[in-house]
């Protein structure tokens, strides 16, 4: 395990808080009393400002999200129009007119997407339309 700069540099104060401290102890033990409480007053102190820093968020970068998985292409399905005028269509269809001299109707918003079937699209006859999605607008003229 690496330890941060930061880590180590407080490692480094808290090893020669101790070794001040033991050398105090000898010398006059009731002034390292008074320096351990001071000590350890502070640390304390230092203690809660690191932990609220950290429980807010801190400085440290947050992991780049990660991308949504793209869902696999649908399998090719058979699509088959047979007819005069005949319109299939293996996914969604917006517009669809058939029937000649019928103006296609005003262009609806686009549908929203569906899991198409899983079968095949088949349209068959004069001015049959059919979709393997959502259709948004038809006119057959008929």
């Amino acid at each position: 395990m690496t330890l941060k700069p930061w880590a180590w540099a407080g490692l480094g104060i808290c090893g020669v808080g101790v070794a001040v401290l033991v050398g105090f102890a000898f010398v006059d033990l009731g002034r390292a009393d008074q320096m351990a409480s001071v000590a350890g007053g502070s640390a304390g102190i230092v203690g809660l400002a690191l932990a609220a820093i950290a429980q807010s968020g801190g400085s440290s970068p947050s992991p780049a999200p990660t991308p949504p998985a793209t869902a696999p292409p649908a399998p090719a399905r058979p699509v088959e129009a047979s007819g005069d005028g005949a319109i299939a269509a293996g996914g969604n269809i917006g517009t669809a007119a058939t029937g000649g001299a019928t103006p296609p109707p005003a262009p609806s918003p686009s549908p929203s997407p569906t899991t198409p079937p899983s079968g095949g699209v088949t349209a068959s006859g004069r001015g049959s339309i059919a979709a393997g999605g959502d259709i948004g607008s038809a006119s057959t003229g008929q």
